[in-house]
């Protein structure tokens, strides 16, 4: 599972998307910026928000989509986006047991049409109040832990991980690597 954003403006809602990605258990993002947004690999998030998740996180930046979703298909056979609109499902609904990207998009104008060009389907998120949407940290907090329930009840945090043993082992030890790496380096 994975998080790929779309045109955010504001580092603190990437900050707190990372850090909802780290209490899952993710540990790659992309950031697609095709309108100048600011987020970029050389943006530096908010110590509040990201409260030091970006070193456990892998994060992708693209200013094209084609490049992003080439690369997101390498690793996620689906693409979920949200969407409030017609021909779109609650997020109750989806199946986020299998190998997904969830797409977001930016707060004022949520995902662009090329965007949506690219999900395999839609999802919103169901709402009994007044306002339309939810801050995009605050959808994505919500997306992702009807994702880490379904996911859990599968088994995939217990019985059942995603990685062999080889494989955490390997990300086991780039975490060493960076935490040493902070530790030496205490910039």
């Amino acid at each position: 599972i994975t998080v790929i954003l779309e045109n955010i403006y504001d580092t603190h809602n990437v900050g707190a998307v990372m850090r909802t990605c780290d209490s899952i258990g993710i540990r790659q993002i992309y950031l697609v910026n095709t309108e100048n947004s600011g987020i970029n690999e050389l943006v530096t998030l908010g110590k509040r928000s990201s409260m030091g998740t970006r070193k456990w996180i892998d994060v992708s930046y693209f200013r094209h989509w084609d490049d992003c979703i080439k690369k997101v298909r390498e690793m996620h056979q689906y693409i979920i986006g949200t969407y409030l609109g017609e021909n779109t499902q609650s997020m109750y609904s989806c199946d986020f047991t299998q190998n997904v990207a969830i797409m977001l998009g930016n707060e004022k104008d949520g995902l662009s049409t090329e965007a949506i060009s690219h999900c395999d389907q839609l999802l919103y998120i169901p709402q009994a109040g007044m306002a339309e949407s939810l801050n995009v940290s605050v959808a994505a907090a919500a997306i992702l832990y009807e994702a880490y329930r379904q996911r859990m009840l599968k088994g995939y945090y217990s019985d059942k991980p995603e990685l062999s043993n080889a494989e955490s082992e390997a990300l086991l030890q780039t975490f060493i690597d960076r935490s040493e790496d902070k530790i030496s380096d205490p910039r």
